[in-house]
């Protein structure tokens, strides 16, 4: 069967759900592909041999015609009526789909009132006041289109991690599968897991360098070629983003991914460390410097990055570190964290299910976590004020938590599920839910999802206020950032920290790859304040659990050990951390 990942799939039934809508087709039939995509989100079996065998119909949520789509699609890469479909548009107007805040049926609105085709072609009509003027819009949404063009304008180019790395995951793993190849690693900044990455770098040891290019370009993932040479091949890949092939002799492979691997800051320290011994450092070799003022030290054998760290008189340095943030003197005075793994975590909080805007239900998530190899889950589901995600009052919340009691009771201790809310964060501070109901759940994480924009002062007096109730075990995703999106509110980040150091409220790092939130810039002072981590991937679906690797990496580049992070604790022991504030009053 011709390559297609199941998330091009369900990207492809998405976008005819869209364009559907643009074309005012009736709603059940818009419904049948986004309840479709929907249901491959979650679905976790092999869809190549379900289809094989005739059987894609079996999956909840996808009837006969879209089976046979699907079928197609793993048959041939494509799909006929997908294209079919698009070309009964012009070709711009799917930019407009990149613009936060415009879905299809303004889309089609200005298509039909303005005929705007383009992004450019919808700024002009902002600028001019066109947009304002229709039906529906008014002089607020026109700023709020203007807003949003800057914002894809300031972000063109970037991506965000968990956008591009199923695209870089396969690649790399079908190199590694070339026998051609001896030894081969993802660089750049998303070896060093940065939040955003611009493109990505992969670098190969090989004596047939021609035969690893020739792959590279022609594999089915990548849509342009820009550059095919001998050493370095530039791709594009159907994501958009640029992706880099170096080939090197083995014994330049260490210096290669050092260099490539970044950031330029903790370059230039290298070499300067380099210098001091009277050697040069690039891309390919140490080498003697020449006419040198002293005696240079004599160049010890380099077969990997810990001999060039070790000969640079250094530990070694995880590339999640390597931001010129401190980690050189952490390393001379072997002062190092051991950082935390995926393996490390026991559990997670901050999950969500049908009962509120997630797509599986409550036992589905926990199985699912338990497949995963999980200990405990926590369900987050939202309260109340968030009605746009259907969120629990009170009654629906404690019928919830007799749910979770009776299934806990299936699991005989060896899995626990744990009863929490995602509870907002009103506009004055106060919470959604009253004390005496939040006393029965196991754990409460406080969010901010409305009101983005007060000022600093009030938005930090906002939290603050939250998380000095005891009830409150964690903070969620503090600055409400959307990657590439939406900016963060203002708020006083270092004053939350203390706040939180005090009141010994727990601070989420949200896994989630449009939050990654808190950014790892502050958990250094986090850790420092004495504050806990909680690495929560705020899954909607069974496979966005996985979204915790996204937020270990995270808790990673913020200098996080397992001990930092509540949710590295065993089941028997994270009961007494969620109640641990609690019993401080």
């Amino acid at each position: 069967m011709a390559q297609i990942s199941k998330e091009g799939i369900i990207e492809i039934l998405e976008s005819i759900g869209r364009l559907l809508e643009l074309k005012g087709e009736i709603v059940f039939k818009i419904r049948a592909y986004t309840n479709a995509a929907r249901a491959l989100e979650t679905f976790s079996g092999d869809l190549e041999q379900l289809s094989k065998e005739e059987r894609l119909g079996e999956i909840d949520g996808v009837g006969k015609a879209i089976a046979e789509k699907i079928t197609e699609m793993l048959e041939t890469g494509k799909l006929g009526f997908y294209e079919r479909l698009k070309a009964e548009f012009p070709a711009g107007l799917f930019e407009l789909f990149e613009l936060q805040g415009l879905g299809p049926k303004k889309i089609r609105a200005l298509w039909d009132k303005l005929g705007i085709t383009s992004v450019a072609e919808l700024e002009a009509a902002c600028n001019d006041g066109r947009v304002a003027t229709l039906a529906g819009f008014g002089e607020k949404t026109a700023a709020n289109i203007t807003a949003a063009i800057a914002s894809r304008a300031k972000h063109a180019g970037r991506f965000r991690l968990g956008e591009i790395a199923g695209e870089a995951e396969q690649m790399l793993a079908e190199l590694k599968e070339l026998p051609e190849v001896g030894l081969v690693s993802l660089a750049g900044s998303y070896r060093r897991r940065k939040e955003v990455v611009g493109d990505l770098d992969f670098i190969v040891a090989t004596s047939k360098p021609e035969v690893v290019s020739e792959f590279f370009v022609k594999h089915t993932m990548v849509e342009s070629v820009i550059v095919n040479g001998a050493t370095k091949s530039s791709v594009r890949f159907k994501s958009g983003i640029q992706a880099d092939l170096r080939v090197v002799k083995g014994g330049e492979y260490p210096f290669a991914l050092n260099y490539f691997t970044g950031s330029k800051e903790h370059n230039i320290v290298l070499r300067s460390r380099a210098l001091a011994r009277g050697w040069t450092l690039n891309e390919y070799r140490l080498a003697l410097v020449e006419n040198p003022k002293t005696a240079p030290e004599p160049i010890p054998p380099i077969h990997e990055e810990r001999d060039l760290y070790r000969a640079l008189g250094l530990d070694y340095i995880p590339p999640e570190l390597r931001e010129d943030r401190g980690e050189f003197e952490a390393a001379e005075n072997h002062t190092l964290p051991d950082l935390v793994e995926v393996e490390n975590l026991r559990g997670t909080f901050h999950n969500h299910t049908t009962a509120s805007d997630g797509r599986a239900t409550l036992e589905e998530m926990a199985e699912a976590a338990r497949e995963l190899g999980l200990q405990y889950l926590g369900i987050a589901d939202h309260s109340k004020s968030s009605f746009q995600a259907h969120g629990l009052d009170a009654d629906r919340l404690l019928a919830q938590v007799a749910e979770i009691k009776a299934l806990n009771a299936k699991y005989d201790g060896h899995f626990r599920i744990f009863s929490g809310t995602e509870c907002d964060i009103l506009k004055d501070g106060s919470l959604d839910f009253p004390d005496e109901v939040l006393a029965q759940l196991d754990y409460v994480v406080a969010s901010v999802h409305a009101a983005f924009t007060q000022s600093q002062a009030e938005m930090t007096k906002r939290i603050i206020r939250a998380i000095s109730n005891p009830h409150v075990t964690m903070l969620g995703h503090l600055t409400g950032r959307l990657l590439l999106s939406r900016d963060a509110y203002q708020v006083d980040v270092p004053a939350v920290i203390e706040a939180a150091a005090e009141t010994g409220t727990i601070i989420e790092l949200n896994a989630s790859p449009w939050r990654l939130d808190m950014d790892w810039r502050w958990w250094p002072l986090a850790k420092e304040k004495g504050v806990r981590c909680s690495i929560n991937p705020d899954a909607h679906s069974t496979g966005q659990l996985q979204q915790l690797f996204y937020g270990v990496g995270a808790a990673r580049k913020g200098w996080l050990t397992r001990k930092d992070v509540v949710n590295c604790l065993p089941l028997g022991k994270i009961e007494a951390e969620l109640a641990r504030k609690r019993s401080r009053v």
